[in-house]
């Protein structure tokens, strides 16, 4: 009998940790893999919709803009060996200043081009790298910003050494927003001057912990623990260390946060925690009626005015 039940209770034991192998892997899939077509949890589409007509003839300017630019490729080889890919766009200006535009998940280089001219407009030199596992820069998984802000720092050191940038932005959306944030975290040369975080993640456990409840209906635990192990032995990083509010712990630079109140991709009690977290001085921006990222596309000049002012204060300490 007892043999007969220990049979039983060890048979149960390995198809629950075949179970959990499966699901943690299908999950990576869905989420960290690279190339795998996944839909995420979006908002209602009437809170994109209320972009004005004023809004929309910058952004309309903008885009055709940046798609006449013949843009310089840079390429970079990573701490791990990976190849690296960004745009480079030299400005009109003996300034020498410089921003990093970080694009989202799932999304490339070309998705922060509608940035780019303002940008220009202001004298910078601008740089927009494919994220590894994104675009034309190589990697077979997502980092969420964490093992990408390793790469930012070899990314503001090609700046400074290749382009003698003197004054240096970082500027992010979404997962890119997470990843100059966590970048804060990093030690830093002086030339960097601020950071700009619009509609970024506190962490990348809590943000898969939201995309999993909405779309599946899930709880995070224990699907996001067997995730992480998986995660950790196959794109070397766990889910609960890439978090972007430790790294801002560390945080002594300006930071600008952007958020809409409407924004259900990722909450925007977000930025308060994030606001929270950091150890230099913030801003933070809530902008009414706006979605994911979508503060540029609705309320463009006040967009422009405010990144401006908050450009021109970093700039001038």
């Amino acid at each position: 009998m007892k043999k007969r039940l220990l049979i039983i209770l060890s048979s149960l034991f390995v198809v629950v940790i075949v179970g959990l192998a499966f699901v943690g892997n299908y999950f990576y899939d869905q989420g960290i893999k690279r190339g795998t077509e996944v839909e995420l949890h979006r908002e209602d589409e009437a809170v994109n919709v209320v972009a004005t007509d004023e809004s929309q003839m910058l952004i309309d300017e903008a885009n055709d803009w940046y798609d006449e630019q013949e843009t310089e490729i840079i390429e970079m080889t990573t701490y791990d060996d990976l190849n690296l890919v960004a745009q480079f766009i030299e400005g009109d200006s003996d300034e020498a200043k410089a921003v990093i535009l970080a694009h989202g998940f799932r999304n490339t280089s070309d998705n922060m081009g509608k940035l780019a001219k303002f940008y220009y407009d202001k004298g910078f030199d601008i740089l927009i790298p494919d994220a590894r596992g994104h675009g034309e820069s190589e990697g077979d998984y997502i980092g969420y910003g964490w093992h990408d802000r390793h790469d930012y720092v070899d990314w503001i050191d090609v700046l400074i050494e290749g382009y003698r940038a003197e004054d240096i932005i970082l500027h992010g959306n979404s997962m890119g927003a997470a990843t100059v944030l966590m970048t804060s975290g990093e030690e830093l040369p002086e030339q960097v001057k601020g950071i700009i975080a619009d509609s970024g993640y506190s962490s990348v456990k809590d943000e898969l912990a939201h995309q999993l409840n909405h779309i599946y209906g899930l709880p995070a635990f224990p699907l996001l623990e067997v995730t992480s192990v998986v995660t950790n032995i196959r794109a070397g990083y766990t889910l609960g260390e890439a978090s972007a509010i430790d790294q801002l712990k560390q945080n002594e630079l300006p930071l600008f946060i952007i958020h809409g109140d409407d924004d259900d991709l990722v909450p925007t009690e977000m930025a308060y925690e994030i606001a929270e977290a950091t150890a230099g001085n913030y801003e933070m921006w809530i902008v009414p009626g706006a979605g994911h990222t979508k503060a540029f596309d609705n309320v463009t000049e006040e967009f422009y005015e405010r990144v401006s002012h908050f450009i021109n204060t970093v700039l001038d300490e």
